[in-house]
């Protein structure tokens, strides 16, 4: 059987990318820090879809996360012929006012474990000349954005090594797609519903299952990069051509800095 790992696949994006494999008849590699949601998860695509499930309990912000997930794969003899690279997370505050224990989760996860992970599940890949990698990177990998400063550069981090990773594997059978999604309609926004569903009717938001079916479809498709929605296109297309000196007026206006000193 051919099989999808999937990080972060217990919530969120993750856990639907995770569905949506399986309904494609792949065996799952369920990789997350959340065991009771990962046992869940495991029941529930067994039983509506009846393929196998592999779950792994770790920590991917330590360093020998990704070795440690490789090897388990070997020694099981799990053929990943997918690897889904989605596990984050997002913290709202200043540099200078976020925990130094913080900055470096975020950094090993965002960074440290996805290049590592493809570093070795890469070359696997290249050897068999057939594979295909998605990585979850941000619409806010394009311009720089204060109060996630750290979380914006590690997702441009992350663009430039998927789009360079592309040209290093393409030519070997092996698929690299960068997905760009922007807002997601989570309770992380502590929006009302009904402010949710204005927003995803307008595009501001998307919900977790439209950006996987879509970031799905375009690496399934081979495509090198995928940015899910029209009004998330329309912003990063923008953004990619703002002047920096236009965003730092921009936070110059009162209740812009006074939000800014808060956090």
């Amino acid at each position: 059987m051919k099989y999808a790992l999937i990080t972060g696949a217990s919530s969120g994006i993750g856990r639907c990318y995770t569905f949506e494999m399986a309904r494609r008849g792949y065996g799952i590699i369920a990789v997350s820090n959340q065991q009771e949601a990962l046992a869940t998860l495991s029941e529930e695509i067994r039983s509506t879809y009846g393929v196998e499930v592999v779950t792994m309990f770790t920590d991917l912000a330590t360093r020998d996360a990704a070795k440690s997930i490789f090897e388990s794969c070997r020694a099981q003899s799990l053929d990943v012929e997918v690897l889904i690279c989605n596990a984050g997370m997002l913290l709202f505050s200043t540099l200078v006012r976020t925990a130094p224990e913080r900055l470096h989760t975020i950094i090993e996860l965002h960074c440290t474990t996805t290049t590592l992970l493809c570093r070795y599940f890469g070359e696997e890949m290249k050897e068999k000349r057939r594979g295909r990698i998605l990585i979850m990177s941000s619409s806010t990998a394009w311009l720089p954005y204060p109060t996630i400063t750290h979380y914006a550069a590690t997702k441009a981090y992350i663009k430039s090594f998927a789009f360079a990773l592309w040209y290093e594997l393409h030519r070997y059978g092996v698929s690299v797609t960068a997905v760009f999604p922007g807002a997601v309609d989570t309770p992380f926004y502590n929006l009302s519903p009904s402010m949710r569903k204005l927003f995803r009717t307008l595009g501001i938001m998307m919900s977790p299952e439209a950006i996987a079916k879509r970031g799905i479809k375009a690496m399934m498709r081979g495509v090198r990069r995928v940015t899910p929605g029209l009004f998330t296109k329309f912003v990063v297309g923008v953004c990619a051509i703002l002047p920096a000196r236009l965003l730092d007026l921009f936070i110059r206006i009162k209740p812009i800095r006074e939000l800014l000193e808060r956090v």
